[in-house]
């Protein structure tokens, strides 16, 4: 059985972006069809400019589509990725998240498996409260949240996050976090494939 991944991201310098590349690449893995989406770019120019690195990123990666509501419908599961701001996602992919209401209400989102990762500068940069903040998000739409947890050892040769895979440290994503990202995109995809074949059952109250 096919499956549908969206994996959403925002990342100003690369790391994150390395993440979520890793994400699809073990979606795909597992069987799944899979969207890269890239959320749209708040700052202003001159913010940008002044880092170079900042600039020739969003430069890089300009071929990634903007992630779209569309995107958030077609797919049968999600995976975030956004660096930590403050123990808070990027306004970027929060201002994109807080476009979706519509969907929430119709019940769209609603049922899907969905997981999250996240970049740091500092181990204890508050990365874990970052991929909370998101799992709010995910309460409120009803999904179903799909962590690592410590299921594989991917999981702690990338420093043993059960919440979802980092990068941590000034250097971009290391391969060992880039494995335990494929890793959380190839469970995220079976996951999805055991929920899609799988109807929900419901209860007599919601069908009287």
């Amino acid at each position: 059985m096919t499956v549908k991944v969206a994996v959403f991201y925002y990342s100003s310098t690369g790391t994150v972006h390395a993440l979520a590349e890793a994400v699809a690449e073990g979606a795909t893995s597992a069987g799944a069809e899979v969207r890269l989406r890239r959320a749209a770019e708040l700052a202003p120019a001159g913010a940008i400019d002044q880092n170079p690195l900042w600039r020739q990123h969003l430069d890089a990666t300009s071929s990634v589509p903007v992630a779209q509501l569309d995107d958030l419908a077609w797919a049968d599961a999600y995976a975030f990725g956004t660096p930590t701001r403050f123990g808070t996602p990027a306004a970027q992919l929060k201002q994109f998240i807080d476009q979706a209401g519509g969907l929430w209400r119709d019940g769209v989102l609603a049922d899907k498996p969905v997981t999250a990762f996240t970049s740091a500068y500092n181990r204890h940069g508050g990365s874990e409260a970052t991929i909370i903040a998101l799992g709010n998000v995910f309460y409120h739409w009803g999904a179903l949240i799909v962590p690592p947890g410590f299921t594989d050892a991917t999981v702690y040769a990338a420093g043993g996050n059960p919440y979802g895979t980092v990068a941590t440290g000034g250097d971009g994503a290391d391969a060992a976090a880039l494995d335990a990202a494929r890793y959380q995109g190839q469970r995220l995809a079976n996951f999805a494939v055991r929920l899609k074949g799988t109807p929900l059952v419901v209860s007599a109250a919601q069908s009287a």
